[in-house]
């Protein structure tokens, strides 16, 4: 995939994020995603991808950097209150960290916007360090966004970015356990109908509770966790592992910058 036509794609979901039924839909991600990662313990967190949603705010881990492939263009980036800041750019693909170094890693939408999902996952699996845990979200296709997606398809007016690639979660939970990942919990979200302005997604808020009970696995967005398990190796606690020596390896810089030096979330 050309940079060009990669930054295309991450763009338009940007702005995505910017309109309500996005914005909805961020919120519950984001609520979600903290609320897991207030739990993990451990030296050095990553997420990768759509700093809009800010999902290491209640990180307990004292090291926490937030990448992307690209600089967003304005606003889209800087229009969310409470975005993460950004702390590296690098290809989605190639992780600037040494093998084993990391103890989480979080994926907003990471694989339905890249050209080899699996290299990311192999990059991810390489990067953590034994018992590290990864949390994913994807759209759901199962759903009934994903049937309005479908439909967009033929008529050309599209729900979600039109560049999203789903990926059902039997077929993520495929991926997981070929890498001997072992899934923790899943959860489903957002199923509200696919509705674009704010005064329809009010008018429908109660399929948020009655989703979640009658019909749990047809939400329009899933979230899972997973834990990178290792034959042989139990971890008993965090304080019995050194901290290693070497976080950040090098690698070819392949998109140049505007010379801006992003800062790095502490």
């Amino acid at each position: 995939m050309k940079a060009s036509e990669a930054k295309i794609k991450i763009q338009i979901m940007h702005d995505w994020l910017m309109t309500p039924v996005g914005r909805y839909m961020l919120e519950w991600e984001e609520n979600l995603f903290q609320t897991l990662s207030a739990d993990i313990f451990g030296f050095n967190a990553l997420q990768i991808g759509f700093s809009e949603i800010n999902a290491l705010k209640d990180s307990r881990i004292k090291n926490r950097w937030v990448s992307n492939q690209f600089f967003p263009e304005p606003p889209s980036s800087n229009a969310t209150d409470g975005a993460a800041k950004l702390s590296l750019i690098h290809d989605i693909d190639r992780l600037p960290f040494a093998s084993e170094s990391i103890d989480l890693i979080i994926l907003p939408h990471a694989f339905e916007f890249a050209e080899n999902p699996h290299m990311i996952l192999r990059e991810v699996d390489r990067v953590l360090i034994p018992e590290g845990q990864v949390i994913i979200s994807g759209f759901n296709p199962a759903s009934l966004w994903g049937l309005r997606q479908s439909i967009g398809k033929l008529t050309g007016a599209y729900f979600l970015p039109s560049y999203a690639e789903f990926i059902g979660l039997p077929r993520l939970k495929d991926w997981l356990k070929l890498l001997n990942f072992e899934i923790n919990r899943g959860h489903f979200g957002c199923y509200r109908p696919p509705c674009r302005t704010r005064h329809w997604l009010r008018r429908f808020a109660f399929m948020e509770k009655a989703g979640n009970r009658w019909w749990p696995f047809l939400g329009g967005v899933y979230l899972i966790q997973a834990i990178k398990r290792i034959h042989g190796v139990h971890l008993i606690d965090t304080a019995f592992r050194k901290r290693p020596r070497q976080i950040f390896q090098t690698i070819p810089v392949n998109h140049k910058t505007s010379g801006e030096n992003p800062d790095q979330t502490s």
